[in-house]
């Protein structure tokens, strides 16, 4: 179902994007910080010689996951764009308030000519 946001934009396909784009960049962040938290535990538990032999996997799977990042800069460029209208329409919007005010101090200010006291 369609929601009417500001101004009568439907804005449930908006948020359902922008929900994906989301949960996909925060899936892939929380992937790389686990990742370096692992490997930083095993870097912590092993013995130099250890280390070396660890890695070759420890290259290869942050090879990986560089990798899985790049292929989602599709997925990146939609939620800078989204983050980018959210932002303009914000403000936009906080424009339009202050005209609004300003504009009503004025007219509290400076009553029009003609108008009873």
């Amino acid at each position: 179902m369609a929601t009417a946001g500001r101004g009568g934009r439907t804005v449930t396909g908006a948020n359902s994007r922008e929900g994906t784009a989301k949960s996909t960049v925060n899936e892939q962040i929380s992937q790389a910080v686990l990742s370096t938290s692992n490997l930083l535990h095993l870097m912590q538990q092993s013995s130099p010689s250890r280390m070396l032999e660890l890695m070759p996997r420890a290259i290869s799977s942050l090879d990986a996951h560089i990798d899985n990042g790049l292929q989602s800069v599709p997925h990146l460029k939609t939620v800078i764009q989204l983050l980018e209208n959210m932002e303009s329409s914000q403000l936009s919007s906080l424009s339009q308030a202050r005209l609004s005010r300003a504009e009503s101090q004025q007219a509290h200010q400076h009553p029009e000519v003609g108008s009873p006291p």
